[in-house]
């Protein structure tokens, strides 16, 4: 697929998607917005990618929502539908921002695992993505800013649905009611990433490593582990457990199992197909 804001590459089974305009800070203006949608639709449906990871180019991972994409959208809104009627144009506006709520939830449903590797800033929107993707891991120059509080807004797109979650509600509260600078170490002790890094060469490296050995591992049980964790996120116990059980008894006799069993008894590496 070609894209206008993103560099998407597969290499050894593993997909790198690389949002790109460091000119200005890899702020998500709407074309990228639809394009990470496009991006994880394609990561999903294509067999021989396995893993993807999100980065950014330049100085930093993203700024956030472009702010020209906001201040435009009243007009547009106007423009397509709305007119002067106040009921059609909030209709519209709602429509808007599911669908961006969208673009992102589109993380969570590809079924392969999305690893975000972040440096510099990752502010606003920046947040949304990441909460949304299954693994996350920092360079210590990165930081994390809930910044819609600064500039009149409440987080709309995920942020404040998935980051409690991730930290815990009182410390997403007060990231969400502040806007304060999170850096890369202080990340790590909240558990919004999962280790933070000396510099973006070694958490580059590190993520190649990372994406290398999940990729490796058995595809169905893989995709399995992405479903069910996110599954039971949202559900009680016995629902999960329902759910996994149903699960196993449709996908676990597979060639993945046949391969991992004889792969073990001949002491080599397992290799599975897409």
């Amino acid at each position: 697929m070609e894209f206008q804001t993103l560099k998407v590459a597969l290499v050894d089974q593993i997909a790198t998607i690389e949002l790109n305009r460091p000119e200005r800070a890899n702020a998500m203006e709407l074309g990228m917005w639809t394009e990470l949608r496009d991006a994880m639709r394609w990561l999903d449906e294509t067999a021989a990618a396995r893993v993807g990871v999100i980065s950014g180019a330049g100085k930093h991972f993203t700024a956030g929502i472009d702010l020209g994409m906001l201040t435009g959208m009243q007009a547009r809104i106007r423009d397509d539908g709305g007119g002067d009627c106040d009921g059609r144009a909030r209709e519209k506006l709602r429509r808007v921002i599911l669908d961006l709520q969208d673009t992102l939830s589109s993380i969570e449903r590809c079924r392969k695992p999305v690893i975000a590797a972040i440096h510099g800033a990752c502010v606003g929107g920046g947040i949304d993505l990441i909460c949304a993707c299954d693994l996350r891991y920092c360079s210590a120059d990165a930081f994390f800013s809930v910044k819609e509080i600064d500039v009149g807004l409440t987080a709309d797109v995920g942020t404040l649905q998935r980051l409690p979650r991730l930290i815990g509600e009182g410390a997403a509260r007060e990231l969400a009611y502040t806007g304060r600078k999170v850096g890369g170490a202080e990340a790590k002790e909240l558990r919004l990433v999962n280790h933070c890094y000396a510099d973006r060469e070694t958490l580059m490296a590190a993520m190649r490593e990372f994406a290398a050995t999940l990729a490796a591992k058995p595809p169905l049980a893989l995709r399995g582990c992405k479903e069910m964790i996110t599954y039971a996120r949202d559900h009680t116990v016995a629902d999960g457990l329902n759910y996994v059980a149903t699960w196993n008894a449709a996908m676990l006799l597979s060639t993945d199992l046949d391969e991992a069993l004889a792969a073990g008894r001949e002491k080599r590496a397992a290799k599975f197909r897409d």
